[in-house]
């Protein structure tokens, strides 16, 4: 039997299956979920596999994360659904709809373009990998550490919300360090050359953030040829987070569309 992604799920309606990013969680998005709940979604909060509450496994890539998300739909008896994905989770979401188009009725990309992106969070990786977890007393105690690695603190802040107290009251990653270190040409890998998805598809991208440029447009159009591209104003690569009341308007009005 295939391992099940872990997910909270709030409000009741049309469903809405969100996927965060690299190093990420669902509890990332608890936020804007609640506000996609309030307006008539049962919004699907997921932890992609090797994160969050997520099982771990060694084995990851594109086609794996999204028949994860296919083996998780089946289970949710969920017939198709509107799908948002940031970053790596925007990677996921890409390959899904088009590997399995008709179980998507409308998809949002976050921040991230359908090509090839060179290994760029080794720093990252070497900053959590310098942390002695054997001995960490606390949360402070990890920030002082990264901090010899990673000067911007909210950089740190979102990873460091990863630490919890295993059985043994020790503090250690939800994610899978080992692996996802491992992994990190597939992390920046493209979705299949061939693919693409006919569907309604908008993609979002931070006016500071240089992952979606428009030299991508050619690219984004030959694989989502119904895509549309918008930009959110005073924000980056997080750009939910950074400019959370315009990421949702431009989200919310085009979920709503016919």
């Amino acid at each position: 039997m295939k391992q099940l992604l872990h997910s909270v799920i709030l409000g009741e309606g049309k469903p809405l299956c969100i996927l965060h990013g690299f190093l990420g969680m669902l509890d990332n998005w608890k936020t804007l979920g609640a506000q996609y709940a309030e307006n008539g979604f049962c919004v699907h909060l997921i932890d992609q596999r090797n994160h969050g509450k997520s099982f771990h496994s060694p084995d990851f890539n594109y086609d794996i994360l999204a028949d994860d998300f296919l083996n998780y739909l089946d289970a949710h008896d969920i017939e198709n659904t509107a799908l948002i994905g940031h970053s790596m989770g925007g990677k996921t979401a890409m390959q899904f709809a088009c590997t399995y188009p008709e179980r998507v009725n409308k998809l949002i990309i976050a921040d991230i373009a359908p090509k090839y992106y060179p290994p760029h969070h080794q720093e990252i990786i070497d900053g959590l990998n310098a942390i002695d977890t054997t001995n960490l007393k606390s949360r402070k105690d990890a920030d002082e550490q990264l901090k010899k690695h990673l000067s911007n603190p909210g950089i740190r802040q979102f990873l460091l919300k990863n630490l919890q107290r295993n059985d043994d009251k020790k503090l250690c990653f939800k994610f899978n360090l080992e692996v996802l270190s491992d992994k990190m040409e597939e992390i920046g890998d493209n979705i299949n050359s061939s693919d693409s998805f006919n569907g309604q598809t908008l993609f979002l991208r931070g006016d500071k953030s240089e992952y979606v440029t428009n030299n991508d447009f050619d690219i984004i159009q030959r694989h989502f040829p119904k895509a549309t591209v918008e930009t959110i104003d005073n924000a980056g690569h997080w750009l939910h987070a950074e400019n959370p009341k315009q990421f949702f308007e431009k989200s919310i009005t085009f979920l709503n569309q016919e």
